[in-house]
């Protein structure tokens, strides 16, 4: 009998608190969505197997409750996807909107899946040079 293969190990996250990473992903790769918007850039001292991941909600969300429930279903929504489809060394900010609250939590998966893909491809790109600044 074949020897059992392990399944590819999951992505270990860890959390952005300072306010300098936050500014360093919001000067890098966004990519909006209905539900969300998505910041990414590379770590800046990246560890093997992981990557970092940062929630925020402004005032345009709602009031403390409606911004504390939007930051919950986004922490959920990066628990369920990020290890799968993040790819170490790279900061992820989740930033609420104010349908991030009243969406379809398939709905956010999905936006989060649609940016997790598109961000990945703008990163590719802006590795060979052809990403201006602007």
């Amino acid at each position: 009998m074949a020897a059992r293969s392990s399944p590819p190990e999951k992505l270990v996250l860890d959390r952005i608190r300072t306010r300098s990473d936050f500014l360093r992903a919001a000067a890098s790769i966004r990519c909006p969505r209905p539900g969300l918007t998505l910041e990414m850039c590379p770590s800046p001292a990246p560890k093997p197997g992981h990557a970092r991941v940062g929630f925020t909600a402004s005032r345009k969300v709602g009031g403390a409750v409606e911004r504390n429930r939007a930051k919950r279903r986004l922490r959920a929504a990066a628990a369920a996807l990020l290890p799968l489809l993040g790819e170490a060394g790279n900061d992820y900010v989740l930033i609420a909107r104010a349908a991030t609250v009243k969406a379809p939590f398939d709905g956010l998966l999905a936006d989060l899946t649609a940016a997790l893909h598109a961000a990945h491809a703008k990163l590719g790109r802006s590795k060979s040079g052809g990403r201006g600044s602007t």
